[in-house]
């Protein structure tokens, strides 16, 4: 299990260290092949607008974490542990090569609420995110479709 810090929120940079362009896109990702897709269209939409991209990275933990035995909360944390590393280092390659400015954000909570304040606070001109494919989504909602709801800015979903 993770030290001191282990749930804490991360900020990091890739990419060209340039002025900070004005336009600011913000994707979604959760190591989902919609998820994947979407970061990779942000990023030539970023490279093509030459906007920054924010990409944000949600842990959530289940919702009867409280209930269930530590030995399966501890896997949950590793695996989302490995995932964001994993993906942390896609990012950093993919900023390098396509000369994109990247903030890369680990945040944990429910992810509409994440991603909506992230884009929020870093004034996000576009968010796109991937398709859900949970059935379960048709009836209760998916995070796309509540962003779109906001109506804060707007949203692409990839599918």
């Amino acid at each position: 299990m993770g030290g001191p810090g282990a749930y804490q929120s991360t900020v990091e940079r890739f990419g060209p260290r340039r002025e900070v362009p004005a336009r600011a896109i913000l994707a979604g990702i959760d190591g989902t092949d919609t998820a994947m897709r979407a970061a990779a269209f942000a990023f030539g939409m970023a490279r093509r607008q030459d906007s920054r991209l924010i990409v944000v990275f949600v842990a959530c933990p289940a919702p009867l974490t409280p209930l269930r035995p530590a030995v399966a909360t501890v896997l949950e944390h590793d695996t989302a542990t490995h995932l964001y590393a994993e993906l942390r280092d896609q990012m950093r390659t993919s900023a390098e090569e396509l000369r994109v400015p990247v903030t890369l954000v680990k945040a944990f909570g429910d992810p509409y609420t994440a991603l909506r304040d992230t884009a929020d606070r870093c004034r996000a001109d576009t968010v796109v995110v991937g398709a859900s494919q949970k059935a379960g989504h048709r009836f209760a909602g998916s995070v796309a479709t509540k962003l779109i709801r906001a109506g804060h800015w707007p949203v692409l979903v990839v599918p």
